[in-house]
């Protein structure tokens, strides 16, 4: 309520947060078109998966349209909240769905061999290699943060819209790329590799939030950073854990050899 008495209004989306929701909706509309055909062939689908990508596309939504995203481009904190959303919890969420295994089960037979081949492809190889997503993924955060590219995005439109296209696509393939599963993925490494490639990037990731701490990016006040910059260490270290988990469950909780032979 103002000094008038009268209560504000309520601020309708922007055209970007509208793309936002729409494209939030498509996919959830999409994956449970996919499931119920699958249903409706007789075939089951794990409910945890598909509350995992419902989760997982509402951390993409809150992270980058509404009340948080408005706030985040003023708020360094609120802004690192989303950065944790988007780039690491949201896109942990969406691999765990398994999507690509869904796709496969769902689509017509030429478009599944279309995706297989895709997928086993040289482009695709290079990408889901942890070292180079892991690069992609904390490295663009390094150029975030510790170049003048974050102050930019708040005066570049089109700065603002391709940093928030690349933090949960880079999140997405990391996620993607380290995990043993559950999607497929012809050059995955084996765990070892794997597994130091997440500690290389947890590494960096943490040494970023420190580094953040004691030199702010450009234009963000100190006391907003030093908030902000906890929240991203610790705040991102839960999901750090079960990537760690995810990782190493093969060593720690090794799987019946007929559960592995289903993909489950």
């Amino acid at each position: 309520m103002d000094h008038h008495g009268h209560e504000p209004a309520l601020a309708l989306p922007s055209p970007g947060e509208w793309a936002v929701l729409v494209l939030v909706c498509t996919a959830l509309v999409a994956y449970a078109a996919a499931v119920l055909l699958l249903r409706r062939r007789g075939v089951s689908w794990p409910w945890g998966r598909a509350l995992a990508w419902a989760v997982g596309c509402a951390c993409v939504g809150v992270a980058l349209a509404g009340p948080l995203a408005e706030r985040a481009h003023h708020d360094f904190v609120a802004h690192m909240a989303g950065h944790v959303l988007l780039g690491m919890l949201g896109p942990l969420l969406l691999v765990l769905a398994a999507p690509v295994t869904l796709a496969l089960r769902s689509m017509p037979v030429g478009g599944a061999r279309t995706l297989a081949r895709f997928l086993g492809s040289a482009p695709v190889a290079f990408l889901t290699n942890p070292f180079v997503a892991g690069l992609l993924d904390i490295g663009g955060l390094w150029v975030l943060y510790r170049t003048g590219l974050y102050a930019a995005t708040h005066t570049e439109p089109v700065l603002y819209a391709l940093v928030h296209l690349h933090v949960p696509a880079a999140g997405y393939l990391f996620a993607f790329a380290v995990l043993g599963g559950p999607d497929p993925a012809p050059h995955r490494l084996s765990p070892p590799w794997r597994a130091g490639a997440l500690v290389a990037a947890i590494a960096a990731h943490n040494i970023l939030a420190k580094t953040i701490y004691a030199a702010p990016p450009p234009g963000v006040p100190l006391d907003q950073a030093h908030a902000g910059a906890q929240l991203m260490y610790y705040a991102g270290a839960p999901v750090e854990i079960a990537l760690l988990f995810l990782v190493c469950r093969p060593w720690l909780l090794p799987r019946p050899r007929r559960s592995r032979a289903v993909g489950v």
